[in-house]
């Protein structure tokens, strides 16, 4: 197993299409890139931080490859908006690859070489090595999944998901 680093807006979005994505173990929720040692939801909301909301992807490499979990990243957010994404605003959201070896690192600028392609706008995503995950608190996790109707949920999640199950079927999980 492998594991990615990334952080495109609300960690919830972000998981919730990782979850669906064959190949994907587990998409966890939580916060990186910041000054403080374990931050709570609250503190990392206030932006003094400096944490970005996270997702570390575990993933089977003989299933997916680390270039195919950067291409569903492009797909579902805004690389393009500097610390925002959407209605949410702030450091805490911004567009982010953290990467744990200089193989990632190669892969995710040749990754936005690519994505570049397909936005007019220069993508703003920050790249650095990847620094202490801390997981979110547990009603984080699996968000989307326990609370699908939940008005942001319905707004702003579930058409990400169907963004992404429409543009990558066929990495889609079957039940």
């Amino acid at each position: 197993m492998e594991k990615a680093l990334i952080g495109g807006g609300c960690f919830w979005c972000i998981e919730a299409v990782y979850n669906r994505v064959i190949g994907v173990q587990s998409a966890i929720s939580g916060y990186a890139g910041g000054a403080r040692k374990h931050p709570s939801y609250e503190q990392v909301c206030s932006g003094a931080t400096g944490h970005a909301e996270v997702v570390e992807v575990t993933y089977d490499s003989a299933v997916i490859s680390y270039e195919e979990i950067l291409e569903i990243f492009w797909a579902i957010h805004d690389p393009t908006t500097l610390n925002a994404q959407g209605a949410d605003r702030g450091t805490q959201y911004r567009s982010v690859i953290y990467y744990y070896d200089e193989v990632q690192k190669e892969k995710a600028e040749a990754s936005i070489a690519q994505a570049q392609k397909n936005w007019t706008d220069p993508i703003v995503t920050e790249r650095s090595p990847a620094p202490e995950f801390f997981v979110a608190e547990e009603y984080h996790q699996d968000y989307y999944s326990e609370h699908p109707t939940q008005g942001y949920c319905y707004a702003v999640i579930a058409p990400k998901i169907e963004k992404f199950m429409k543009k990558f079927g066929d990495k889609v999980k079957r039940s």
